[in-house]
């Protein structure tokens, strides 16, 4: 009888690699932007209200601090 493909003997794509290393790339980047607080204030505004545009408080705060933050220093 001919053995049928097993999940451990294919390719993982690149997403199952992604998530066996851990940390999402996204959540990474934020994190050291310096502005996670305004990232998880805004990503909570977004789960309750469903809408964009009821949040602009949160999306300006985190604005602002990516702007803070990609500013170059002297």
């Amino acid at each position: 009888m001919a053995k049928r493909g097993h999940a451990w003997s294919r390719p993982k794509s690149e997403e199952e690699e992604e998530e066996e290393e851990g940390e999402d790339p996204v959540d990474a980047m934020v994190s050291r932007s310096g502005c996670a607080a305004q990232h998880w204030a805004l990503q909570e505004c977004m789960a309750e209200q469903r809408d964009w545009r009821r949040c602009q408080a949160q999306v300006e705060a985190f604005r602002h601090c990516m702007a803070q933050r990609q500013r170059p220093h002297p």
